[in-house]
């Protein structure tokens, strides 16, 4: 019984350091997903328009499969703007399902979000939400500039990006359920925590999120409210 015991104690830190690693390797992965898709040119996110979003998510290797309809599932991170104009601990979310662009077969894509507004915002807060059903969601436009878009697309709450063999584009995540990983979370902030008090600021970051803190730092400086 004893030796049970405290194999179990020898067990439970190692299963934080896995979590812990695990999103470490996730931050940067999204970095370097955020780094290229914003250093695509006339492929990529425009800038003025990262810097008008609420919150920023970044889901690297989402795996899909079948034909036409299939499985759809990964792990990624979100991080929202504060008023201070830093961005808050990220949260680990996980996106389910959903049609997310015109693929077929298996494979895997990164897949980028920006939520536009409050009420978008609003909807990230929630422990589970359907893009397309719960919040309004639109492709994303691309180049370097969207103030030639549409009034439309820019009203959306959620404008989603992909990417599959290395091409970006816009692609609206219809059908996609988001939610928080709390037991992630968890093991990564040492204790119980919401997706509120993390993307609201009310836990510190860790240090390594700070790849992705560089690369939105670049392209989007304007803070909430202005």
């Amino acid at each position: 019984m004893k030796l049970g015991f405290l194999s179990l104690l020898c067990v439970v830190p190692l299963l934080a350091d896995n979590a812990t690693d695990d999103h470490t390797k996730r931050i940067r992965e999204s970095a370097t997903v955020l780094s290229e898709i914003m250093n695509a040119g006339d492929r990529g996110i425009p800038e003025d328009l990262l810097d008008k979003a609420r919150c920023v998510g970044v889901v690297p290797n989402l795996k899909r499969a079948g034909f036409i309809v299939g499985a759809k599932y990964g792990k990624g991170i979100v991080t929202c703007k504060l008023q201070s104009g830093t961005w808050s601990a990220p949260s680990t979310i996980r996106i389910e399902g959903g049609s997310i662009g015109l693929q077929i077969g298996a494979g895997e894509t990164d897949v980028v979000f920006i939520v536009m507004n409050q009420s978008g915002e609003d909807k990230l807060m929630k422990d589970k939400f359907t893009i397309g059903a719960d919040a309004s969601a639109m492709a994303g436009p691309v180049g370097r500039s969207a103030q030639a878009q549409t009034d439309a697309m820019l009203r959306a709450e959620i404008l989603g990006y992909s990417r599959s063999r290395g091409a970006f584009a816009g692609v609206a995540l219809e059908g996609a359920t988001l939610r928080p990983d709390n037991e992630d979370n968890r093991k990564i902030y040492g204790k119980d925590v919401t997706q509120q008090e993390l993307l609201h600021g009310k836990v510190p970051p860790p240090a390594s999120a700070q790849p992705v803190y560089d690369v939105l730092n670049r392209h989007a400086t304007r803070r909430t409210g202005e």
